[in-house]
């Protein structure tokens, strides 16, 4: 059998470092929730947008996962535990509510009164928490919100003993 011709060979070399290059981008490794196999997650996760904060969605190794930014400015994971009644701070942004917690340095911002609950992970250094929020509440508003937050003014009061 003949050897193929020079150029024909490194035709075939540059067409496959083009095939596989796109894939030398590293995939986010990001931990799945408990309950990332919850049909409404698939639509979460079809909904999602390109771009949040200027950073543009990346591949993670996990179902109903997802990234965005190089490296990783807001990571996403649906079908977390979905957050009972709280103290923490819950903010409403386009009808979405969600539950915030304040960390060191990263933030998590998680739906409230949605079941499966959507937790997100962001440095507001980094990105804005306003536009994260603003961003992802179409995609996260697809599953059906049954409870929303409450003032303290509007809370149950709990019974004391007397």
């Amino acid at each position: 059998m003949r050897a193929l011709p020079r150029a024909v060979a490194l035709v075939a070399a540059a067409a496959t470092l083009l095939v596989v290059l796109p894939g030398c981008t590293s995939v986010v490794d990001v931990d799945p929730a408990a309950d990332a196999a919850n049909a409404d997650c698939a639509d979460v996760m079809i909904a999602l947008p390109p771009l949040v904060a200027e950073n543009e969605q990346r591949d993670t190794n996990s179902q109903a996962t997802s990234a965005w930014g190089d490296p990783s400015r807001v990571v996403l994971r649906c079908g977390v535990v979905v957050p009972g009644p709280t103290t923490d701070p819950c903010v409403t942004v386009n009808d979405v509510d969600w539950v915030v917690r304040e960390g060191d340095p990263a933030w998590t911002a998680t739906t409230y009164g949605r079941d499966p609950a959507v937790e997100v992970l962001f440095d507001p250094e980094e990105v804005a928490s306003s536009t994260v929020l603003v961003e992802l509440g179409d995609a996260v508003s697809r599953v059906e919100q049954t409870r929303a937050c409450v003032g303290l003014s509007e809370a149950t009061p709990v019974p004391t003993g007397g």
